[in-house]
């Protein structure tokens, strides 16, 4: 891709910092094996770069083309492919769920009473659309809607199901489970991406890979996107990383065998999807634009500002919604959420430099975007470390990018 750090209003020297943070912290100490990032703003792309291996035992070096495991942030695509349907008058944000899905209907919620004993109750409201587009349905992150753990990371969401497990499947166990807490009290995240995407199913008629194909991924021309890698392709797929006790990078998952070399019955909505870095570029360049990207309309531009607005009750922040215990891709604090991205409450509630109103999620694999519209600035970062809370490269990359804007 073409680098133009003068149109893009940025100092090119100031964004070589990066660069440099990454190999002397992360790649010549072997914390990671390799990355990329891609900082675009004013539409130009003023820095972009690839370091390291993308496959330590194979001595294979990362090139621009390399396919990533990027997990949670397939949730966004989700909220977009789903928001599509929105556009087409097919649901409101306050229907309720069982409205689509009839078997939710008797959905009950586990309460504890004050002898500490545990009870079913009726849901002091229906569940709607908007929570499940929020984490604040009830729902949680295990076969037993109980909360995410580290060692579930990076595993096959469908493995959890049984062989041949589906969207469907999901949501036929779900609906045996118990809700975690009355919806819309609380944020958890959970498998309600998930459900979003069953929502864009029976919505559209269309399986969900297919309507993601259709809808978002040719239309922009993120030709790399999917649900597996094709063989023709395997050569530039990562290997993905854990660290062992000694913190020496361990491999998690070989390209070679990896899971994603087959098609899936199981087509993840919270975290199927792998990508290249360009071509979640420009899945986020078209929301920066406000839906639209070198002539292709994708949302309108009001909806792209519904998904990205904090949809939290009174404005708040996460750290005083998410349940205790919980977890989040982008921490609590000075955290908003809106459709299937949290949104940043500025600088000040952040503790790092930013702007009020930039939206953003990760990756189990450590992968990280944000786009502040603001700035009229996209950043991409990809890697593969699981989990994704071993290092603040969101937190590093805010510090180094924002200081080289100059206009």
């Amino acid at each position: 891709m073409k680098i133009d750090p003068d149109a893009a209003g940025m100092d090119g020297g100031r964004l070589a910092r990066i660069d440099e943070h990454l190999r002397t912290r992360y790649l010549e100490p072997g914390k990671i094996a390799g990355c990329q990032v891609v900082v675009a703003r004013h539409g130009a792309v003023a820095h972009a770069s690839s370091l390291g291996e993308r496959d330590r035992e194979r001595a294979r070096r990362l090139t621009d083309d390399t396919i990533w495991r990027i997990y949670s942030m397939t949730k966004p695509v989700t909220g977009v492919a789903l928001l599509t349907l929105y556009e087409r008058g097919l649901f409101q944000l306050d229907d309720p769920v069982h409205r689509f899905l009839p078997g939710w209907r008797g959905l009950r919620v586990r309460e504890r009473t004050e002898e500490g004993e545990r009870r079913l109750v009726e849901p002091r409201r229906p569940m709607r659309v908007r929570d499940l587009m929020m984490h604040t349905s009830g729902l949680g992150y295990t076969p037993d809607n109980e909360d995410l753990t580290v060692d579930m990371l990076g595993r096959a969401p469908g493995d959890r199901f049984g062989k041949g497990a589906t969207l469907e499947t999901l949501v036929d166990r779900l609906a045996e489970v118990p809700l975690r807490f009355h919806p819309g009290t609380h944020w958890l995240y959970s498998w309600s991406t998930d459900v979003c995407a069953r929502l864009v199913e029976v919505l559209s008629g269309q399986r969900f890979d297919d309507y993601l194909r259709t809808t978002i991924f040719e239309p922009l021309g993120m030709v790399d996107t999917g649900f597996r890698v094709p063989d023709d392709r395997i050569d530039r797929f990562a290997a993905c990383y854990t660290r062992d006790a000694g913190k020496r990078l361990v491999l998690q998952d070989d390209p070679l065998d990896s899971r994603y070399r087959r098609q899936m019955s199981f087509l993840s909505g919270g975290g199927g999807l792998v990508a290249t870095t360009a071509d979640y570029l420009r899945f986020c360049l078209m929301l920066l634009n406000g839906g639209e990207l070198d002539g292709v309309r994708v949302l309108g531009r009001k909806t792209v500002e519904l998904m990205a607005a904090n949809h939290l009750p009174g404005g708040g922040e996460l750290a005083g919604f998410a349940l205790p215990g919980g977890y989040g891709e982008v921490g609590f604090a000075g955290m908003g959420f809106g459709l299937t991205v949290a949104v940043g409450l500025g600088p000040v509630a952040t503790g790092v430099v930013g702007s009020p109103g930039e939206y953003m999620w990760g990756g189990a694999a450590s992968t990280l975007f944000w786009i502040d519209p603001v700035e009229d600035l996209v950043v991409v970062f990809m890697t593969q470390l699981i989990p994704s809370r071993t290092f603040n490269f969101r937190g590093q990359l805010k510090t180094l990018v924002y200081p080289a804007i100059v206009d």
